[in-house]
């Protein structure tokens, strides 16, 4: 049999044989049902206990197009969101310039909207100030306003939105230390910066290392709160053509590389994207060591 993998995980003749018969044990049982039951004769679980039902199903489809098992057909389809997913609504906010020293803007409070009401004004931060304009995050993902209450009540003043860090990065895993199966087993404790949004009208010196070094310290805490497992080591790219990451080192975070050039599915090994430079910082001093066990 030609070599299986799913994202990361050999797939076995013995795996194989064993989705058969659980396929035959349930010949009415709709996709959705066995790989409800598949996860649960793997113990196939996130850390908060959930099934990883849609890793699953998405190996029982490669299976099914690889012709090695057959899987029923499909008997509903639901209606999905992300096939016309439409762009955040435009918000109206107060714009006045906010600038001077961050003294004077002190404290400002980091929140945490994900799946709260505060949500959408972060995606509509997102979509309309941020040059990449907002993505809907898969996977693990939070998502964070920052507010300062100077000088007239509470105002959004910054975005960042954190995500499940990519499987394979080599200028990371070598900074780390780990083997590729301790990585396939580790990396859910990796947190990645996917976006960080200073409002163009905040001119405050300082404000973005500032921000960045109170939101890393309590990342790891809302992570755990919300997915059940904490992170160690956060992550960032940065596009030196249009950025110099000042923010990041002035926070401690430290360049560990460049990026290949080639997306997660390349098979051309040539690049077909903008190198950019990796940033790292390890949420713990013991990062290391709880990587790697």
């Amino acid at each position: 049999m030609t070599e299986l993998k799913y994202r990361g995980r050999e797939v076995t003749a013995e795996d194989i044989l064993a989705i058969r018969e659980l396929i035959a044990a349930h010949p009415g049982a709709s996709r959705r049902r066995l790989s409800e039951k598949l996860c649960e004769a793997w113990q196939w679980r996130q850390a908060n206990g959930a099934l990883r039902d849609m890793v699953c199903r998405g190996l029982l489809l490669m299976l099914d197009r690889a012709g090695q098992i057959k899987l029923p057909a499909v008997k509903f389809v639901p209606h999905n969101p992300l096939v016309r997913r439409t762009r955040p609504e435009p918000v109206l906010i107060d714009t006045t310039p906010l600038d001077g020293r961050l003294q004077e803007l002190l404290p400002v409070e980091i929140q945490q909207v994900r799946r709260t009401a505060d949500e959408p004004l972060f995606n509509s931060l997102m979509e309309q100030y941020h040059y990449l304009a907002y993505e809907q995050p898969v996977g693990e993902h939070l998502k964070f306003l920052v507010w300062a209450g100077y000088p007239l009540g509470p105002r959004p003043i910054a975005c960042l939105a954190w995500s499940s860090a990519p499987r394979h990065l080599g200028s990371r895993d070598r900074y780390i230390g780990w083997s590729a199966e301790v990585r396939r087993r580790n990396i859910r404790f990796l947190a990645y910066n996917t976006r960080y949004l200073i409002l163009p009208w905040v001119r405050v010196p300082h404000l973005a290392s500032h921000i960045l070094g109170r939101m890393t310290s309590q990342l790891s805490a809302e992570w755990e709160r919300m997915y059940g497992h904490p992170v160690y080591f956060a992550e960032t790219f940065i596009d030196p053509t249009r950025f110099r990451g000042t923010c990041y080192r002035a926070a401690n975070w430290k360049f560990l590389g460049l990026t290949t050039g080639r997306g997660k599915n390349d098979h051309t090994y040539k690049p077909n994207r903008p190198i950019k430079e990796v940033l790292g910082l390890p949420l713990t001093p013991r990062f290391r060591e709880l990587l790697g066990q």
